[in-house]
């Protein structure tokens, strides 16, 4: 049964006033307006727990996510009912997504039984050393504190309550303080109280975990300025991520904010690729563009072909892949708004010419399809701006080198992929030194839509596409975000933590 209410220090709480939520079907719910002073509350219970909570043996805190996974999958039919009426994401979705959640608790419950992102390093004492001895000098990754994190909008599970950024920070040690997304506050609560029954059973603090609900700009920006908040996670629009960067920054006590942002993930289509199988790629691309709505961080909305025959066809089977897909429900009214107004934009773009349009309303999304030379996409800027929903937009370049033109111009992406055979390896050698500095992953003859949750992932990459290009918010690096190297000199073992001996 949902609450309503925030979840501060292992109780519930209310609030004077109260919002509701928006489902895309089924009953719409009231939840209690998370304000300042409940920030306050969370990020002192986060503080006076984190002492004892870092305290925790590893095998405590893998024994603890490996609980809250259990509860979690313990509340699955919940989940799924509350969180299709809230999203209008299908059932299917929703329990790949669980599943995908209470996984990545599970890999990050092993990986800390490990020793090696601890980074442990040791340079023994040199008493003799002339001409002057060497000191006893050991290394060690330490929990920095507490940590904000901010729901996403596009997966209610796997990046909000429980997501990665929330997993990874309790693996190192840290608390965490939720502020949670109001297009989908009942799972979000469903989620809490997962946690919560995990708190209980594994006897952790109180205020290793609180989540606040809704409230307006002020709770965030509470969130993120509070003293005892030490790093901030965040999945989100640019507008938004930029102004909590900003405040980070800002603070008497500057912190780090990871924030992953906005990204058009473009393919390359290389001249033998295109054209041995061109239509196959425009298939699926298709797929990948139009999944989930195009609601994924790594919709891949740009094509760059070459200008000839396989481009017109690789065009004409895009305009049928595309054209066969019908109209999905968005995530929130706002986002079909803006959905909306980025295809305007687009279509009102230098030399655009549309492919396929389509009809949407409300908050329904169709696809759309667009095409534009080279030459006009590197005159107009606006056009490398992300459209968060299906919307697909081919540049046809001239020659090889209006190719690299292109990549050049690119800001920093989450992804970059080349579709190439053998005979493109030329053209892909000296793209590849472009793309590294552009993606945090390049994939090679694939779609980036689905992230694998593994220790090589990087889920990351230059401003814009995150505030930190150096991290991850995907995969076990990404616990290393929550962490900062100490070092101790001359000290007693007595005295060093109990993860240098263990």
């Amino acid at each position: 049964m949902l609450t309503g209410k925030h979840l501060i220090a292992g109780e519930w709480v209310g609030s004077a006033q109260s919002f509701q939520s928006s489902p895309a079907h089924g009953p719409a719910h009231s939840f209690a307006t998370g304000t300042p002073a409940h920030v306050e509350a969370a990020c002192e219970a986060a503080e006076a727990a984190f002492a004892d909570y870092s305290a925790v043996s590893r095998a405590g805190r893998a024994a603890f996510l490996n609980r809250i996974a259990d509860e979690i999958e313990a509340r699955g039919a919940q989940i799924t009912e509350i969180g299709t009426q809230e999203t209008g994401l299908p059932a299917a979705r929703l329990e790949g997504e669980r599943g995908r959640t209470t996984m990545q608790l599970r890999l990050f419950a092993s990986h800390i039984l490990k020793d090696d992102w601890l980074d442990r390093r040791h340079d023994p004492a040199l008493p003799d050393r002339q001409p002057l001895p060497r000191p006893d000098l050991k290394l060690i990754q330490r929990p920095i504190g507490p940590v904000a994190v901010f729901g996403a909008s596009n997966f209610p599970l796997a990046f909000s309550v429980a997501g990665g950024d929330t997993a990874s920070a309790l693996a190192a040690g840290c608390p965490v303080v939720v502020k949670g997304h109001s297009a989908h506050p009942g799972t979000g609560e469903i989620v809490a109280q997962a946690i919560l029954a995990a708190i209980q059973a594994c006897d952790m603090p109180r205020g290793t975990f609180s989540l606040v609900q809704g409230g307006k700009r002020d709770v965030g920006e509470a969130l993120v300025q509070h003293p005892f908040i030490k790093a901030v996670g965040f999945t989100g629009s640019l507008a938004g991520g930029r102004a909590l960067f900003n405040l980070c920054a800002a603070r008497p006590e500057p912190i780090p904010f990871f924030g992953e942002l906005v990204s058009v993930n473009p393919m390359f289509l290389l001249p033998a690729a295109l054209a041995a199988r061109g239509e196959a790629i425009a298939k699926g691309w298709a797929g990948s563009l139009t999944l989930g709505a195009g609601q994924f961080c790594t919709n891949p909305g740009i094509a760059v072909v070459i200008d000839g025959a396989e481009a017109d066809a690789f065009v004409a089977a895009a305009k049928e892949a595309v054209g066969a897909v019908g109209p999905q429900t968005m995530l929130t009214d706002g986002i079909a708004e803006a959905f909306r107004a980025g295809r305007d934009r687009v279509a009102a773009g230098t030399g655009v010419r549309a492919v396929l349009t389509t009809m949407c309303d409300l908050r329904n999304a169709t696809p759309y399809l667009f095409e534009v030379s080279g030459a006009d996409w590197l005159a107009d800027h606006m056009l490398a701006e992300e459209v968060f929903g299906p919307l697909g937009l081919i540049v046809r370049v001239r020659h090889a080198a209006e190719m690299q033109a292109v990549a050049r111009s690119l800001q920093g992406q989450l992804t970059c992929t080349l579709h190439l055979d053998d005979a493109d390896m030329d053209l892909a050698h000296s793209l590849m030194p472009v793309l590294e500095r552009k993606a945090g992953r390049i994939l090679a003859n694939g779609f980036p839509t689905g992230v694998e949750v593994v220790d090589a992932q990087v889920h990351g990459g230059p401003y814009p596409a995150s505030t930190n290009f150096g991290a991850t918010s995907v995969g076990t690096l990404s616990i290393r975000r929550w962490l900062r190297p100490v070092a101790y000199q001359n000290m007693p073992d007595a005295l060093l933590p109990q993860d240098w001996a263990h």
